[in-house]
């Protein structure tokens, strides 16, 4: 292990697989990849589950929440939940190390201040439709705010709601700074899974505003052969560190959220940055990463920077 990775505390001997449950079906496929990847990387799962007591009293009204009665049942709810992914998770690998915790509050905010040491949060997908209402509030917060890698599991819908486990490891990548920490997750993924690993690149919505100003738009010809300096210059040196890793180029010029999203139908894995592009998810969450957690049909890790 690099110095780089001793100071990383996501990469730490500690650092767990922490996953989300809610007793949902979204949230089950969750758990079983959860598990799987814990169990594969040697890590320990951390069962995560709020029972929003505040959301709860906006439901029941502001007093009944504080009677026993209501407490009693939210709780014996979440024990439910909580013993019922124990029972998932210990049928499909009874040697790992699971833990399970119980809070009060709303599992977003727990999901985040747990980000900045897990290893990686894994959440299940709840939609498909274009809306902010369908992404989820939970989810968009934590892939939004979170501080490390987020997993969006998403099932593929083409096969019968199965997460795929075969095919590439695929990364988006841009010209700017953010997209360096998804190339170091995707390549270390790709090298994990013995999967290989396409690299793609869209000019057109990523890379333009370098021609703004003073200097001319240049032609196909051009920008292609730009955008393969860009690509080497992005992966030569993980290359190095990755040998093992067979990486394959794609670059096209437009829609990056529609080339992706097409990837995804091959993907085990697609892996973007935190990229924020303005909009109505505002900075945090940038317009592709978005989209994709609503629409990819394989497992979307949304990368965040250490800060």
């Amino acid at each position: 292990m690099s110095d780089q990775e001793y100071d990383d505390p996501h990469r730490l001997v500690s650092a767990g697989v922490v996953v989300g449950v809610d007793g949902s079906p979204g949230s089950e496929i969750a758990l079983r990849w959860a598990a799987d990847l814990a169990a594969s990387r040697d890590r320990e799962l951390q069962l995560i589950h709020g029972l929003d007591l505040v959301g709860t009293s906006a439901v029941v009204g502001p007093y009944a929440v504080v009677t026993p009665a209501v407490i009693d049942a939210v709780q014996e709810k979440g024990r439910a939940v909580i013993r019922h992914a124990r029972e998932i998770v210990r049928a499909a690998h009874p040697d790992l190390v699971v833990t399970a915790h119980l809070y009060n509050d709303s599992a977003a905010g727990l999901l985040v201040d747990l980000s900045a040491q897990a290893y990686a949060v894994v959440l299940g997908a709840t939609g498909n439709a274009g809306t902010l209402a369908h992404l989820g509030s939970t989810l968009l917060s934590v892939t939004a705010h979170a501080k490390g890698n987020v997993v969006v599991v998403r099932p593929d819908p083409q096969a019968d709601n199965t997460v795929r486990e075969t095919g590439p490891v695929v990364v988006g990548i841009d010209c700017g700074p953010v997209s360096e920490p998804a190339i170091a997750a995707a390549f270390a993924e790709a090298s994990e899974r013995g999967a290989e690993l396409v690299a793609v690149h869209i000019w057109s919505d990523w890379s333009a505003g370098m021609f703004a100003g003073e200097r001319p738009m240049p032609t196909l010809d051009d920008a292609e052969q730009v955008e393969e300096l860009v690509m080497s210059e992005r992966l030569a040196g993980w290359q190095e560190k990755y040998p093992d890793v067979h990486v394959v180029r794609r670059i096209y010029f437009t829609s990056p959220a529609t080339q992706l999203q097409q990837w995804s139908k091959r993907a085990q894995l697609l892996v973007v940055g935190n990229r924020g592009r303005g909009g109505f998810v505002g900075m945090l969450l940038g317009s592709t990463a978005h989209s994709l957690v609503q629409h990819a049909h394989c497992p979307v890790m949304v990368v965040h920077a250490t800060e």
